[in-house]
């Protein structure tokens, strides 16, 4: 054998390697790689980017990213409000842990943001508390109330939409006892006082899925709300959309607002599914 022939000779297993690596390179999947890395980008201290910031903590161009995020909200993995992108709960089915401490209000904020939008007015979530609602997530277009909400604010529940379709979703035994014991506070002139009133207030409720409450808990204020549910169909938090009174009957409000109060509470409820059970 000549040095020639030496020199140009390979080893065999060096090249079933490069094979092998090229194969590997041509069935890569780049977009999907793209997709995967803008994912990760996403974790506690950054759970919700802009394009831009999506853009420098990927690496990506600007139009790499955002075809990678667009993508990700179509198939439902990411959801955005305004110029912010977060993930979504559905992101747990591929195995993502940046979900697993996810509270029941960070759920529902986004749904809160994009419904207030959509229907121009105060959007709200509360849950049940010792008969009272508290809220836990807040979208305020503009100050319609004298007193000021904020996170952990407290209702009576007999007097307020959501406070209605949370006590609704009680069962019977619960519901009587609550109406034989409660004192019901008179806070404005439309105020429901009367208990047996109010017990088949609470039952029409249960029957059509929503509650519409008309100047009781405040004069000018006028309100709809519809429940929220977990995977086990548990009543677990309502939510609402608040106004001030204007020309026109209370039923307006219900033709106009409660298609898309039913859209959110589906959508809220469709990334509850895969979390279980969730703290406030």
């Amino acid at each position: 054998m000549s040095a020639g022939d030496g020199a140009h000779r390979q080893d065999p297993g060096a090249g079933a390697d490069l094979t092998t690596e090229t194969a590997r390179a041509s069935e890569t999947i780049r977009s999907l790689e793209r997709g995967l890395s803008v994912m990760r980008i996403f974790d506690a201290e950054h759970p919700r980017l802009t394009l831009s910031e999506a853009a420098v903590r990927s690496g990506l161009p600007r139009a790499g990213a955002r075809r990678a995020l667009n993508t990700l909200v179509e198939l439902g993995y990411a959801g955005q409000t305004g110029r912010e992108f977060y993930l979504r709960p559905k992101v747990l089915d591929l195995g993502f842990e940046q979900l697993a401490d996810v509270t029941l209000a960070e759920v529902i904020a986004p749904h809160l943001q994009a419904l207030s939008e959509r229907v121009g007015e105060s959007a709200s979530a509360s849950v049940l508390d010792a008969g009272q609602i508290v809220y836990i997530a807040r979208v305020a277009t503009r100050r319609i109330m004298r007193v000021r909400i904020r996170t952990g604010t407290r209702f009576p529940a007999e007097s307020t939409s959501m406070g209605r379709v949370l006590l609704a979703s009680r069962s019977d035994d619960w519901i009587a006892g609550f109406v034989a014991s409660v004192r019901v506070e008179r806070r404005s002139a439309y105020t429901t006082t009367d208990t047996g009133q109010l017990r088949a207030i609470l039952a029409q409720t249960r029957r059509q899925g929503y509650a519409l409450v008309d100047q009781e808990l405040e004069e000018g204020l006028r309100s709809l709300a519809v429940p929220v549910r977990d995977g086990d169909g548990v009543v677990v938090a309502a939510i609402n959309v608040a106004t001030a009174v204007v020309p026109g009957r209370p039923d307006d409000l219900v033709a106009r607002v409660l298609p898309e109060l039913r859209r959110a509470a589906a959508a809220i409820e469709a990334d509850l599914r895969p979390l279980g059970h969730l703290e406030v």
